[in-house]
């Protein structure tokens, strides 16, 4: 016979846990009553205790600790490396150069090494930065070449908008050193119209036959467009006796001793190349000689 639902709540309401340390209790089914929990307090006594040993690691270190020391044996062809204490000590010759070698020249300016300072010293600058607070000197590259603007003009381009103005720099650069060349430029403002004037200058760069006595060896004659120059040679201690393009393109090309006359136009760049084309007819008597085959004592019979 099948139990009535109020017996079978009846058997359920009967289990419950108890516990044994308080009158509270958990029952399966809902009750009126709160349900509470025994909380432990500090004047309950635990009833375990948890002493829990580390004894595994403590034989572990034991066996190690038995285990024998026995280091490899030293071969007999081995040799102890020197020690940096019996290493002889280094000048200062070895360290400026070793200190050159890898960051340039030391801020005295002296290469040790025998390297160019001024080109050593822009590399370092640009690819470190170093001595970017000084004031850098436009249009002026050290290689040795003297620059000197013999004329600034301002021109005009007649468009179809108007008129572009502009600037035009001729620069003559030598070495005195029988080196001389003459360049032109034109750009808007005048300092990028010399840069580009000194660089077309290098590009343009010729010899200067001379002798021993810083004269030419022969005569010569040289015309560019309406401009004609006239070299002739000198006897020491003459000087330069020439004016305008043609004074500044002898001295700096290291002529102490000439003479040079403008016949024709005064266009000052045009002298200037008159007198380029004046220099390069020039020959020296080794040259001669060798094309005549003829030694140098019978060029004058």
């Amino acid at each position: 016979m099948a139990a009535s639902p109020s017996s079978a709540l009846n058997s359920l309401s009967s289990l419950s846990f108890r516990s044994s340390s308080s009158s509270s209790c958990f029952s399966l089914l809902p009750t009126t009553n709160k349900l509470t929990f025994p909380l432990l307090t500090k004047t309950t006594p635990l009833s375990h205790s948890f002493t829990a040993k580390s004894t595994f690691f403590e034989e572990q270190q034991q066996e190690e600790e038995d285990l024998p020391f026995d280091p490899p044996e030293i071969p007999e062809d081995f040799v102890e490396p020197p020690s940096i204490f019996d290493e002889p000590e280094e000048d200062e010759d070895k360290i400026t150069a070793a200190y050159e070698e890898l960051y340039g020249p030391a801020y005295s300016g002296v290469s040790v090494l025998g390297n160019d300072v001024n080109v050593m010293q822009s590399k370092v600058g640009k690819d470190t930065g170093i001595g970017g607070t000084k004031k850098k000197q436009r249009g002026k590259i050290k290689d040795g070449f003297e620059e000197r603007v013999i004329q600034v003009r301002r021109v005009t381009k007649v468009v179809k908008g108007g008129k572009q103005m502009r600037f035009r720099a001729v620069v003559v650069i030598g070495d005195k050193n029988g080196q001389v060349g003459v360049g032109v430029g034109k750009a808007k403002e005048v300092i990028s119209a010399v840069q580009k004037s000194a660089i077309d200058a290098r590009r343009n760069i010729v010899t200067v036959p001379m002798t021993k006595y810083l004269t030419f060896p022969h005569r010569a004659d040289g015309d560019f467009g309406a401009a004609k120059v006239m070299l002739r040679p000198a006897s020491p201690g003459t000087g330069v006796i020439a004016g305008g393009a043609v004074r500044i393109v002898l001295e700096l090309a290291g002529v102490e001793n000439a003479l040079g006359k403008q016949i024709g136009s005064d266009n000052a760049l045009n002298n200037a190349r008159a007198t380029v084309v004046a220099v390069l007819k020039m020959k020296q008597f080794s040259e001669v000689a060798e094309e005549r085959g003829l030694p140098m004592e019978e060029l004058w019979k």
